[in-house]
């Protein structure tokens, strides 16, 4: 494998999402919406209504214990410890945008190549499958990386703004970097390497979209499931998550590439 001939494909596919900016503009609204929405319902509900968080008590009793497992939070007063935790579970959302805007780029890279009889040329060059398909991977992963960090980092400082003392001081931990900065890319690549796969196969960019559903859909339960108290993931068990979805990722790479038939594909497809 060619780290050389991966970089310059990349290099390729980046060129041609510049080009085409408007792209981009639904992950861009989507993570505009998930920024403000943590501040809508921690900050202006309760100021709106005059009822503070620590009013809720089923909330109450969830925080309770996430204190007792998050030493983070534990140090926190009652009022500043429940913005803190919701504002912990609100950073899954950092992990289902990416995966959002990126997956409409990667079926873009094959089905759209595949419409538009761009795929052929590439498919005669000495690049290997494996190369391919890592390549339009990555060149889908990181536009929505870098809106995904600069969403983050507006999110980060209008907690210090808006929050209690010490709020941005919980979210800074092992934690939280596990479920950003590892448990996010992973799934994201794991979901544009389905979609990849998918998109060998079909001649319509949606039916490729549709397969990151199933890794929505878990992130989302994990987003629920904590806000309601039904588990709490603790950096161990956030360890354990990462490694099953790296471990997927790369079943996933073998898998786009059985399915990706680079002898047949053009006959099928013409």
């Amino acid at each position: 494998m060619s780290l050389v001939r991966i970089t310059t494909l990349m290099g390729k596919e980046l060129r041609e999402f510049r080009a085409s900016p408007a792209a981009l503009i639904p992950v861009v609204l989507l993570m505009v919406v998930c920024t403000a929405l943590p501040f809508v319902l921690v900050v202006i509900v309760p100021w709106v209504t005059g009822q503070t968080l620590t009013s809720d008590k089923a909330i109450q009793q969830v925080v309770a214990i996430a204190r007792g497992r998050t030493p983070e939070l534990a140090r926190l007063a009652p009022e500043a410890a429940t913005e803190g935790f919701l504002f912990q579970q609100f950073l899954l959302l950092y992990l289902i945008v990416p995966i959002v805007g990126a997956v409409s780029l990667a079926a873009y890279t094959v089905v759209g190549e595949k419409q538009g009889r761009t795929l052929e040329p590439l498919l005669t060059t000495p690049m290997s499958t494996a190369e391919i398909l890592i390549a339009k991977v990555l060149a889908s992963f990181l536009p929505s990386l870098v809106i995904e960090a600069v969403g983050l980092s507006l999110y980060l400082f209008m907690v210090a703004v808006v929050g209690s003392p010490g709020v941005l001081g919980s979210l800074v931990s092992v934690r939280s970097a596990l479920l950003v900065g590892v448990l996010g890319p992973f799934a994201s690549l794991a979901a544009l390497q389905a979609t990849i796969a998918v998109s060998s196969r079909v001649n319509d960019p949606r039916s490729a979209q549709q397969v990151a559903v199933l890794i929505i859909l878990p992130l989302i339960g994990m987003l629920v499931g904590q806000i309601v108290g039904s588990f709490f993931l603790t950096t161990s068990i956030l360890l354990l998550v990462c490694a099953l979805t790296m471990t997927a990722w790369i079943l996933l790479i073998l898998l786009s590439v059985a399915l990706f038939e680079r002898e047949t594909i053009l006959t099928r497809w013409s």
